[in-house]
């Protein structure tokens, strides 16, 4: 039994996010916790709201509320959006909460006494009606690299290029929208990142074979440029107060520390919570002088957050000299886009997650986002696609089949599996199927291949259809009853097959699926020891005969062109 900690890129505060983010963070991180449960790993699968930063003093402001109440607000409305989509985070925390604090600050003094952070003075962004510094996000302008006219002043959001928002051209107040903006001196906090260059790049080096190419390449791509020393402080009143050996830094009371600084520990501040409230030891999770040195460290994200997990957090790590768990294994993401463009609230382009539980049930969107992950390249939501995809995997090939052998079960077998006949070649094609596909599945999750691995589920639930069609027990009843027993036994057997494969992407259906045919609890494993004597060809018959089985409730409904139609028109797209 493997130990296994896996942390989803954490969920920015300011409303609810849309499906892009859930493709590129938080559901895959999902499928994999499960699949690693159903191979009975020992799993803790940790997220959080990411509380800290401008955007959620601008997004408090526009809501009228203090920061506090909006992000005591939002918390609760991502958790529920998470319920919702059967996100089975084993602790979903916040990094405003006193764990983080304590750690953030942790980590600022040991790394200043190690020699790593400077206090130094830099230029910032003074606006006079304001009478306030602007942190990066509270500046707004053109950007110098790319001409576009709203870049951030942390980062273009239109060529992706980091910025400084004293570089911006005709910078503005993205608070009161004034121009009336003067450069002025500033004291900041500055982490050294430069000193440990090589450190990292040895981090990066042994990791790299493990590594998907766009994580490595963007890592690499940092690391080629040379790392630069970053300033870790920010002037906000919002967030996690700076101090130095547990007393108010001089000169830093107005101060916080910047979110992409304390963000990544709130991984560590969130099993601390996790600890607090389930009595679970946060410390073998993560200290290797604790237990941790046997943990395998994943952590999934989309790739605008690439360079300060490969980069920034590991300098955070490393140069503490304390021994933390580092990542084994980060999987990124590209971007799950809107027919093309990016997603907009306010040119409402795409669904949001609550929206979209409001059109149809979690296990729609997860199969329909997993078989489609923008893993190789950018990919586009539609539709259309959606549709299609949902019609033929979900209902024609999957639901179809659970319906037909189930109901014929009920109508001519009295609900129960039947006895007699004995297997025949069609069995051993599809034991012979199963041989293949099973263990390929299985890689592919493993590999962290998730399309593959949505497209393998797929071919096993094909196969089920084309055996039955081969198997034809309805056919069979007309003149062998035991020869249809055979046929409809196989299909019952490979409902719970499918059942029991569904359940990393489609864990709802899975669970209708299982309850109906009173499949207990341990015997739902994915794990291939679990088989037991006989292998695949024992799959088929696993069952036992004469047990009672359910018809569950209709797992499916398709998607009508009508549906479409008003989607399009009430989110755009089409």
């Amino acid at each position: 039994m493997a130990r296994i900690l896996i942390t989803s890129a954490l969920p920015y505060i300011n409303g609810v996010k849309h499906l892009g983010n859930l493709a590129g963070s938080m559901l895959p991180a999902d499928v994999y916790a499960r699949f690693n449960r159903a191979m009975g790993h020992d799993v803790l699968f940790i997220c959080a709201t990411d509380e800290h930063g401008t955007p959620a003093e601008l997004a408090a402001i526009e809501a009228g509320q203090t920061t506090a109440q909006y992000c005591d607000e939002q918390h609760e409305i991502q958790k529920r959006v998470g319920q919702g989509f059967a996100l089975s985070f084993d602790w979903f925390g916040r990094s405003s909460r006193e764990p983080n604090r304590k750690l953030t600050q942790h980590f600022a003094n040991v790394l200043e006494d190690n020699g790593l952070i400077d206090e130094r003075t830099s230029k910032q962004v003074y606006s006079v009606d304001d009478k306030r510094f602007l942190p990066d996000r509270y500046v707004e302008g053109t950007c110098p690299n790319c001409g576009y006219e709203k870049a951030r002043g942390d980062q273009c959001d239109n060529c992706g290029t980091l910025l400084d928002p004293v570089d911006l051209i005709n910078p503005y107040s993205s608070v009161s929208g004034s121009r009336n903006v003067e450069i002025r001196d500033t004291r900041h906090l500055y982490l050294l990142q430069s000193k440990l260059q090589e450190e990292v790049r040895a981090f990066v080096d042994k990791r790299a074979d493990s590594w998907p190419n766009l994580t490595t390449s963007i890592a690499y791509k940092w690391l080629d440029e040379g790392l630069i020393d970053r300033s870790i402080t920010r002037d906000l009143s919002w967030g996690v107060p700076v101090t130095r050996n547990g007393a108010p830094r001089p000169g830093f009371e107005s101060k916080v520390f910047y979110v992409w600084f304390d963000a990544p520990i709130e991984y560590i501040g969130s099993t601390v919570e996790w600890s607090e409230a389930t009595g679970g030891n946060w410390e073998s999770w993560w200290r290797t002088d604790k237990g941790a040195d046997d943990v395998t460290y994943v952590e999934f994200m989309g790739k605008d957050n690439v360079a300060f997990h490969t980069v920034s957090f590991p300098v955070t790590i490393l140069g503490s000299k304390e021994p933390w768990k580092l990542v084994d294994k980060l999987k990124a993401f590209n971007w799950l886009n809107w027919y093309g463009g990016k997603f907009s609230t306010s040119q409402k382009r795409g669904v949001f997650m609550d929206q979209a539980l409001e059109l149809l049930p979690g296990d729609y969107w997860r199969w329909y986002l997993i078989a489609n992950s923008p893993e190789s390249s950018d990919t586009a939501f539609t539709w259309e696609a959606f549709k299609a995809c949902i019609n033929s995997d979900l209902n024609d090939v999957l639901g179809n089949f659970v319906n037909r052998i189930t109901k014929y079960t009920a109508a001519k077998f009295d609900g129960k599996v039947p006895d007699g006949g004995e297997p025949g070649e069609h069995e051993a094609w599809m034991a012979n199927e199963l041989a293949t596909r099973l263990p390929a599945l299985i890689s592919y999750y493993e590999a962290m291949e998730f399309r593959k691995a949505a497209a393998e589920t797929r071919a096993i639930w094909a196969a089920g259809n084309e055996y039955i069609t081969k198997a034809a027990p309805w056919t069979a009843y007309k003149t062998s009853v035991d020869q249809a027993a055979v046929g409809i036994r196989t299909g019952l057997n490979l409902v719970a097959l499918f059942g029991i494969i569904a359940q990393p992407i489609v864990p709802e259906t899975a669970k209708k699926i299982l309850d109906a045919l009173g499949i207990p609890e341990d015997r739902r494993s994915l794990n291939p020891d679990k088989l037991g004597q006989g292998g695949y060809p024992a799959l088929l018959d696993a069952l036992p005969r004469g047990k009672s089985i359910e018809v569950p409730p209709q797992l499916f409904t398709k998607i009508e062109d009508a549906q479409v139609a008003e989607w399009s028109a009430k989110f755009g797209g089409g």
